[in-house]
């Protein structure tokens, strides 16, 4: 492995012609889930992964629900032609924040892409997802949809997040998809497994990671379940149990020695092993400092024999609990 933090951040293609910086800013952690934020710190942040050359910002209407997109309008202000946006649309929520579950129909994406543009203060989203796929409405209507809002110009690009192989065939075919969005880290790999990835190289399509630190264990910020607020979302999924949660720290610990071996933070390491896979990781940041520590991944060039070597040392056989409550079976849609 080797270092070279003179390396520009060179731009990754999604898609066709969707250019974006090797690892983005996953915004969710400002406004849910994990437990408080400080609102000054996260505009800081967003303000310094933007100068850093970390501008691609990713959201979605559900994180708050809205208050996430309007708090990087906020922070963002005359910059927005700097940022590559993308958010995510199809968790059914009122005007009021209220949420009621998936809807992928078109009359909904229409309505949420609106209230996304007003949130986010723009004229436009450079990356619009399909947040869940919703079971009850076909894949062609809902893609359909998408497809018009980028011919208004409303919409750059489209993508799904979380879909089966056979769904994102039948996406693309509707109109062409820049990335898809699926958890891929060291701690799930299901990507790699289902034809989903497989499916996504044939196609020209591009993968972006979320979770790419394993909902932040694959960090030295949380190395205990008393590092997690007592509303952190994360107490409640199955890996994030007491037993679950010291067996999968077991597994942590031997990436932690190969990143020390390589003088990389084991944040570092685990970010380079999903870029050098082929993805696009989109770390929650809450912290300007967290910037600086994702973005040294960038400059972290790992051999294939490295990469099978970190790959070895987190066996997908030994990782204690689902990723999540609905335990995905291969070949559906999440």
């Amino acid at each position: 492995m080797t270092h070279d933090h003179a390396r520009t951040l060179e731009p990754v293609l999604l898609g066709d012609d969707l250019r974006v910086p090797p690892i983005g800013l996953g915004a969710m952690g400002m406004s849910a889930y994990y437990g408080p934020s400080d609102e000054a710190e996260s505009i800081a942040t967003l303000r310094h992964a933007v100068d850093t050359g970390v501008n691609f910002i990713d959201t979605a209407e559900a994180y708050g629900p809205f208050e996430n997109e309007k708090l990087i309008a906020r922070a963002l202000g005359s910059r927005r032609d700097q940022v590559i946006l993308a958010t995510k649309a199809s968790a059914e929520t009122d005007d009021d924040g209220t949420v009621h579950g998936r809807n992928g129909t078109p009359e909904y994406l229409r309505k949420a892409a609106h209230w996304s543009l007003q949130h986010l203060g723009t004229d436009h989203i450079d990356l619009y997802y399909l947040h869940r796929v919703d079971p009850d409405v076909p894949i062609e209507e809902s893609v359909g949809a998408m497809a018009e809002l980028v011919a208004e110009g409303k919409v750059r690009h489209i993508g799904l997040s979380e879909a089966s192989a056979p769904t994102i065939r039948r996406a693309h075919a509707v109109h062409p998809l820049a990335a898809v969005q699926s958890e891929f880290s060291l701690f799930a790999r299901d990507v790699l497994h289902n034809e989903e990835l497989a499916t996504m190289r044939e196609l020209g399509i591009g993968l972006v990671a979320f979770s790419p630190l394993g909902r932040g264990v694959l960090t030295d910020s949380v190395t205990s379940l008393d590092d997690l607020a007592d509303d952190d979302a994360r107490r409640t999924l199955p890996r994030f149990q007491p037993e679950a949660f010291a067996a999968n720290r077991r597994l942590v610990e031997r990436v932690a020695a190969i990143a020390r071996r390589h003088g990389a933070s084991l944040a570092q390491i685990a970010l380079a092993w999903v870029i050098a896979e082929g993805a696009v990781p989109i770390p929650g940041m809450r912290r300007r400092s967290r910037v600086d520590e994702n973005l040294g991944a960038a400059s972290v060039e790992l051999s294939q024999a490295e990469r099978l070597e970190l790959a070895a040392a987190l066996p997908a056989a030994e990782v204690v609990g689902t990723r999540d409550h609905a335990a995905v079976a291969a070949g559906t849609d999440r």
